[in-house]
């Protein structure tokens, strides 16, 4: 199976060329602000990529999926009836398990967001053990989450998760745009596939992972 993996495109989508493959991920943040326009022309422009899945998960600037998530997946549904989006569940596609979440450490007053500590910890808690493809906004702290300030942002529960208890074969993330990038430990492919750079420039290519 060919994952082609994007994310935080912030309504630059249009520049990306995407290559062929089975499953399109995206990771979060494919608006600004997360207004019913942008929604519905992301979903315009996901819904017409000829990849046979899709999957997408909301990010801290996708702000209506969080304010009025009727709307947001009714939005998507209609535009794109293909995709799943996923938010603290999970998809099997062709037997290979996925599993997504939006949620990322609290950075001032953002969508998605919540305390480090029990409230994160609680959320990676429903992740199945048996999780192949793991899809979530943030990046685990110490891992493709390093700022051009020279701070690890990710969070410290979801670390602590893949090192005790999950061991998917590829985790998906973005969020940290200087992170952009691939690294492989513990037998999990991980990759922070950040579309734009810290700059808002939509110069990075998709990751694309066999799995």
């Amino acid at each position: 199976m060919r994952l082609v993996c994007i994310s935080d495109t912030h309504n630059r989508h249009d520049a990306l060329r995407l290559p062929r493959g089975d499953v399109l991920i995206h990771a979060g943040d494919f608006t600004g602000m997360g207004r019913v326009q942008e929604v519905e022309a992301f979903a315009r422009w996901f819904g017409a990529q000829s990849h046979p899945h899709k999957i997408v998960v909301a990010g801290n600037h996708d702000w209506l999926f969080e304010r009025d998530h009727t709307q947001a997946r009714a939005l998507l549904a209609r535009h794109c009836p293909t995709a799943h989006y996923l938010q603290d569940n999970g998809v099997d596609i062709a037997g290979v398990r996925f599993w997504g979440s939006p949620w990322t450490p609290l950075f001032l007053n953002w969508a998605f967001n919540l305390k480090r500590g029990q409230p994160l910890a609680a959320k990676w808690a429903l992740i199945p053990a048996d999780t192949q493809v793991l899809i979530t906004h943030g990046p685990p702290l110490g891992v493709l989450d390093l700022t051009r300030h020279g701070l690890n942002v990710g969070c410290e529960e979801l670390a602590a998760a893949l090192e005790k208890r999950l061991r998917p074969r590829v985790h998906v993330f973005g969020h940290i745009h200087e992170g952009y990038g691939t690294y492989e430990r513990n037998g999990t492919q991980f990759v922070n596939a950040s579309s734009c750079t810290e700059f808002y420039e939509p110069t990075n290519v998709p990751v694309v992972i066999d799995c």
